[in-house]
C-alpha cells in the first residue's frame, strides 16, 4: 500500500506554524525558499551569523538555514548575558517563579508544535516526542512547587549566566529543563543550539521564553569557534554540558585551569548482566521498551552480559522482541488514515543523520570482519516508507555476539540500534564485562537472588544500578550523575540541580578532581 504524509503535518506546514508562534525570531524566507533562524544575542533576535543548512533526517531534505556565529558575536553574547545575569539574580523569587510560570504555560499551549518539529529535526516519533516535551514542562513545574524549599538555606545565584551546550537528542527535557530550572534559581542563560538537530524547536521555545521576561541567550555555531567563550569566558558561571566523550573532555580539558562550576555528563556503555535469572517475559518488557528512539540516548542499554548456561534461554526470549521492533517514516500513514486518527506507534525513526548511519554500520562491519558472530541484522525492506524517500539515516537493529576486544562497539556506546552480548562464566568476568566503558550513568542486573545481585551491584562502576529493572536519567526529585569517566563536576537532579546551579554551605555532590561523593541513588 502506498505511504503519504499524515495531513497537516508537512514541514512547510510545520513551519508556517513555527514562524507564527514567533515570527520575530526568523528571518523572511529568501529567494530559494529556505527560511533562516535569528540568533538570541544581548536581549534580542538578531540576524547575524553565517547560513548553513540543516538537514532532517527524516527525509534528508533542507529544513532551515542556521546562521553560525564567530567568536566575537558570541562573546559580545556573553558579556551581554552578564550584565542581565547581574539584574536577575537579585529578582524577588516570587518574580522568578511567576516569569517561569509564564513561560510553561506559553510553551504548554505550544505543545504540539514543539513535538512535531521535533519529530522532522531529530526523527522522534511522535509519542516520543510529545513525552521528550511533556516531561520537560511537567518536570519545571515541580520545580517551581519545590524551589522556596530548595533555596531556603539561604543558597544565592552564581556569579555569573550558566553556559549550556547540550546534545541533540533531548532539546526539551534536557536543555530546555535545565535552563528553566538554572533560571528559577536566579541565574541568567547562555544555550548553543546543537548543529545536528532541534534549532527550530529550540529557537520557538526561547522565543517564548524570551516574552515572559526570561534572560535567555541562544546562540549557533561551531564548536571550534564556540567553545573557548562559551568554556573558558570569565563571564561564565557554569558549564553545563551534555555529549559524548571526546568533545565532554574537551570541555574539561579547557576547564582545567579554572574552578567554574561544571556538570559535564559523557555518554558510558550502560549494560545488563544476566546472571542466575529465570523471569523472562518481565525482561522481554523491558528490553522491548529499551529500542525507543533506536538507543539514542544516553541511558541506553545496548551490552546484554550473559552467564553462559543462560545463553540459548535469552535468546529465546531476546530474538522475538528484536524482530518486533517497529522503525520508520515517524510521519507516513495509508490513504485510509483521516485526522485524528493517531500517528503511527514506532520504536523509532532515523538516525541523527546519513552520516552517523553510515559511522554505525562501519562499526558493524568492523566488529564482524574482527570475530563477531551476526545472530540479527535487520533489512529496511518492508519498513513504512514514502515512495522515494531518502532512507540514507535509517538503520535497521542489529544484533553481534561476541564483539572483538579491538572493536569499537566492545567499549564505546554505539549510540544507535546495535547490541552486543558478551558471554561469561563467572561472576568476576561479568563484572569486568559490565564495567568495559570506565564508568557509566546506569547499568541493571537480571538475577532471581536480589541478595545476590545487590552484592554484585557495588562493584559495578555504574551512577544508578537496577535490580530486574533498568535506570533511567528521571525526573523531579531523582539524582543524576556518572561514574568514572562518564561524568565530570557535580551532579544534577531533583535538589542537586539547584545545588550545581547555586553557592551555598556544605560540599556538591560530584566527581571533581580532589574529590568523589555520591548520594543514594
Amino acid at each position: 500500500m502506498a505511504l503519504r504524509l499524515a495531513d497537516g503535518t508537512a514541514w512547510a506546514d510545520t513551519l508556517a506554524r513555527a514562524v507564527q508562534a514567533a515570527p520575530e525570531a526568523f528571518d523572511p524566507t529568501g529567494a530559494d525558499g529556505t527560511t533562516t533562524l535569528r540568533n538570541l544575542v544581548e536581549g534580542a533576535w538578531a540576524s547575524v551569523g553565517t547560513p548553513s543548512p540543516v538537514r532532517t533526517p527524516v527525509d534528508n531534505t533542507v529544513l532551515v538555514n542556521l546562521p553560525r556565529l564567530d567568536a566575537a558575536t558570541a562573546r559580545a553574547a556573553v558579556v551581554s548575558a552578564a550584565a542581565t545575569h547581574r539584574d536577575w539574580a537579585d529578582t524577588p523569587l516570587a518574580e522568578r517563579k511567576a516569569r517561569v510560570t509564564d513561560a510553561l504555560d506559553a510553551l504548554s499551549a505550544h505543545r504540539d508544535l514543539l513535538a512535531l518539529l521535533l519529530v522532522w529535526e531529530i526523527g522522534k516519533p511522535w509519542r516520543l516526542a510529545c513525552a521528550d516535551v511533556d516531561r520537560a514542562l511537567d518536570g519545571v513545574r515541580w520545580y517551581v512547587d519545590e524551589i522556596d524549599r530548595m533555596l531556603a538555606d539561604g543558597r544565592e545565584p552564581l556569579p555569573g549566566p550558566v553556559s549550556n551546550i547540550a546534545s541533540w537528542n533531548y532539546p526539551m527535557s534536557v536543555l530546555v529543563h535545565a535552563e528553566l530550572v538554572q533560571l528559577l534559581a536566579g541565574n541568567a542563560v547562555i544555550a548553543k543550539t546543537p548543529s545536528q538537530g532541534g534549532a527550530v524547536c529550540l529557537t520557538v521555545a526561547h522565543a517564548l521564553m524570551r516574552r515572559a521576561g526570561l534572560p535567555t541567550t541562544l546562540v549557533s555555531g561551531g564548536g571550534e569557534e564556540l567553545s573557548e567563550v562559551l568554556v573558558r569566558a570569565p563571564e561564565i558561571g557554569a558549564v553545563a554540558f551534555v555529549g559524548g566523550r571526546s568533545n565532554g573532555g574537551k570541555v574539561a580539558a579547557a576547564l582545567l585551569d579554572s574552578d567554574k562550576r561544571h556538570f559535564i555528563e559523557q555518554e558510558g556503555l550502560n549494560a545488563w548482566g544476566i546472571w542466575e535469572f529465570s523471569q523472562w517475559d518481565m525482561l522481554a518488557k523491558h528490553l522491548k521498551k529499551g529500542f525507543e528512539y533506536g538507543k539514542q540516548r544516553c541511558t541506553a542499554y545496548p551490552r546484554f552480559v550473559v552467564q553462559r548456561d543462560l545463553v540459548d534461554e535469552f535468546l529465546d526470549m531476546y530474538l522475538p522482541v528484536v524482530r518486533s521492533v517497529r522503525f520508520g517514516h515517524p510521519l507516513a500513514v495509508g490513504d485510509d488514515w483521516s485526522a485524528g486518527d493517531p500517528l503511527p506507534e514506532l520504536d523509532f525513526g532515523p538516525l541523527i543523520s546519513g552520516a552517523k548511519a553510515d559511522e554505525l554500520r562501519r562499526k558493524v562491519d568492523e566488529a564482524v570482519r574482527g570475530g563477531a558472530v551476526p545472530i540479527y541484522r535487520g533489512k529496511l525492506d518492508g519498513a513504512p516508507f514514502l515512495d522515494g524517500q531518502d532512507t540514507s539515516a535509517y538503520v535497521a537493529p542489529s544484533v553481534l555476539l561476541a564483539p572483538p576486544g579491538r572493536s569499537r562497539l566492545m567499549h564505546a556506546e554505539p549510540f544507535g540500534p546495535v547490541d552486543t552480548i558478551v558471554v561469561v562464566d563467572t561472576t568476576d568476568e561479568l563484572l569486568a564485562a559490565m564495567n568495559a566503558s570506565n564508568g557509566a550513568l546506569v547499568a541493571s542486573l537480571a538475577c532471581d537472588d536480589e541478595e545476590l545481585a545487590g552484592k554484585l551491584a557495588v562493584d559495578l562502576q555504574a551512577f544508578k544500578v537496577g535490580i530486574n529493572t533498568p535506570r533511567s536519567r528521571g525526573d523531579r526529585d531523582e539524582a543524576f550523575g556518572g561514574r568514572g569517566a562518564s561524568w565530570k563536576g557535580a551532579f544534577v537532579g531533583g535538589d542537586l540541580l539547584v545545588q550545581a546551579v547555586t553557592v551555598g554551605e556544605g560540599r556538591l555532590y560530584g566527581n571533581f578532581p580532589d574529590y568523589s561523593s555520591y548520594p543514594a541513588t
